[in-house]
């Protein structure tokens, strides 16, 4: 967050027009009035982004004004300046709701140490707020490389780490884009500064423009209070536009302006917020394609074509898959307790020999099944299931066979090719159905205990293949 805006409360003239001066001083808007009530209505119009208030003033007092300003904007950082200092007070204004405590007569140097102080305390709030929305999937770790692509990329991506210069990546889905979006800003010299994603695709334009630039409260149906939106949260960082190519034209239009001028206000705000952000795009379409056919802005592609990286395709630098796929294993391995397996020779040039259309997003999810689907020391061909799915396999399975007898050859024909894996999930789960949910039951009817019955389920359920 940057405090830019200044409400400043005195009833005193001299005092009031004292810090007015001090703020803008240090390079602040600043807005006075000279009494609490006052202020309260100003607050309504002029959304500031600090108050500075007077202790003892006729009608309503600071610690009055501090508490009302709690309770209905409690995330307005207020601090309470007084040429009254006692230990009570402080105490008072901190448990009603201040965050700082200034006495009177207060320098520009002291003004601006308490502003830059309520700036890094609010930003590493709201950083720690959009760390916990977040998703976590597997742990951002170096980069594997081995492909002369993959090599040259990181080579490239070093270089231009420690410019500001905006990064165009673009790439297949699954070729790993978000990933190098974390090394560049690693290597930067914006490291120790926020790293913050969003996804475009995943919005519509209303909420895209909400989560990039934030509103007031009050901006729509909803919207029951200030809320810094993820350009705010990445000031002095980085900020990640992944799928970029998805958004609406007037979303181009208000990007362009922020790349531009590095600045923009907030949904349903007037004031103009200003921020040092890196911006960093990710797209799998082919933007040139799509300015071609009007569907995106020649200017904004040409101001995020700064830096470009492309992404070779898995398929391209198969030097890469058994490096990728052995780290894979030792991840899901650590993460679900059991032992690393190793590959057999088969099952080696198996995965060499896909086509990977899912990318290392795919490589990924099938070493991951093979390793909780209980492979023993080393994975088979038989543990690796490419294609569509695993839920999609065992659905089809499960109706070839629902209606069919053991003695029935079709049965037999039905479980043909299909992996042990596979068939003991749709035993189990069709066992479970018969019994209504029972697993006592349902593991006495399959030779199990139930214990490893449960076992087998928690398993599945955690790589997201049953309910």
């Amino acid at each position: 967050m940057t405090i830019q805006r200044i409400l400043v409360v005195d009833d005193d003239h001299l005092s009031r027009q004292f810090l007015t001066e001090a703020v803008q001083e240090l390079g602040r808007k600043a807005v006075s009035v000279e009494s609490a009530e006052q202020a309260l209505a100003c607050i309504e119009s002029e959304t500031p982004d600090l108050v500075l208030t007077d202790m003892r003033m006729p009608g309503m007092s600071g610690l009055e004004l501090i508490k009302a300003i709690h309770e209905k904007w409690n995330e307005l950082p207020t601090v309470l300046i007084t040429a009254h200092a006692t230990i009570d007070a402080a105490v008072d204004a901190m448990r009603d709701g201040a965050v700082d405590f200034l006495l009177k007569p207060c320098s520009p140097d002291s003004l601006r140490v308490v502003i830059e102080r309520i700036e890094n305390t609010v930003r590493l709030v709201r950083e720690n707020e959009y760390l916990r929305a977040e998703v976590v999937g597997t742990d951002p770790a170096d980069i594997i490389a081995s492909s002369t692509n993959m090599l040259d990329l990181l080579r490239s991506a070093s270089r231009i780490s420690r410019s500001k210069g905006t990064v165009l990546i673009t790439g297949e889905s699954g070729t790993g884009k978000e990933r190098i979006a974390h090394y560049i800003h690693r290597n930067s010299l914006r490291s120790n500064g926020p790293f913050v994603r969003v996804n475009c695709a995943s919005l519509s334009e209303q909420l895209l423009d909400s989560e990039l630039f934030g509103h007031e409260r009050g901006a729509f149906t909803g919207a029951h209070r200030q809320r810094a939106g993820r350009f705010e949260l990445a000031d002095g960082g980085t900020l990640l536009l992944d799928e970029l190519g998805e958004i609406s034209p007037g979303m181009q239009a208000k990007l362009l302006r922020v790349l531009q001028e590095e600045e923009f206000e907030r949904v349903g705000g007037q004031h103009t917020i200003k921020v040092d952000v890196r911006v960093l795009a990710s797209t799998n379409r082919d933007l040139v394609k799509e300015v071609a056919e009007g569907r995106f802005r020649e200017d904004l592609y040409y101001r995020l074509h700064v830096l470009p990286l492309h992404i070779s395709p898995l398929r391209e630098r198969r030097e890469d898959i058994l490096p990728l796929a052995e780290h894979f294993a030792q991840h899901f391995a650590r993460m679900n307790g059991v032992s690393t397996p190793s590959f057999s020779e088969e099952a080696q040039r198996r995965l060499k020999e896909w086509s990977w259309p899912g990318n290392v997003r795919e490589l990924e999810n099938v070493v991951q099944r093979a390793v909780i689907l209980g492979c023993e020391g080393a994975v088979t061909p038989e543990d690796l299931i490419f294609g569509p799915g695993l839920a999609g396999s065992l659905d089809g399975l499960a109706s070839q066979i629902a209606n069919l007898g053991l003695d029935d050859p079709e049965f037999g024909l039905a479980l043909a090719n299909n992996t042990m894996s596979d068939i003991e999930r749709v035993a189990i789960l069709a066992t479970l159905d018969s019994t209504r949910g029972n697993k006592t039951e349902a593991a006495r009817r399959l030779g199990l205990t139930a214990r490893t019955l449960s076992n087998k389920m928690k398993i599945w359920r955690q790589a997201g293949l049953v309910a």
